[in-house]
């Protein structure tokens, strides 16, 4: 299967879904770490995806995204970013806005 359509299925099955190194359980790198704990915050259901195992899907995500980095967020089928820009919406609760519009639809 292609990886881009298995990237795009995967954003559109699940609401909120984090490609990250690990899991949502066990972390595998400070920043997946850093987000996980942020999305926990929220008490919110969210799916995660281990690129670790998985090379060929690491790099094709960092490219479907044109983002260069792990963790990658997507929250209604929309790209937020990767740690740098989640912790800055957290820190001015723009991500307590969005999550808040997710869950009233």
């Amino acid at each position: 299967m292609d990886t881009n359509l298995t990237i795009e299925n995967l954003i559109q099955q699940y609401s909120i879904i984090l490609f990250m190194k690990g899991d949502r359980y066990s972390p595998k790198c400070n920043f997946s770490k850093q987000a996980v704990d942020i999305l926990n915050t929220f008490n919110i259901d969210y799916h995660t995806i281990n690129l670790l195992n998985n090379n060929h899907m690491r790099n094709a995500i960092k490219i479907y995204s044109q983002w260069p980095t792990i963790p990658q967020l997507y929250i209604n089928q929309e790209f937020i970013g990767g740690i740098d820009i989640i912790i800055h919406l957290y820190k001015t609760f723009k991500l307590h806005e969005i999550l808040e519009v997710y869950r009233n639809s």
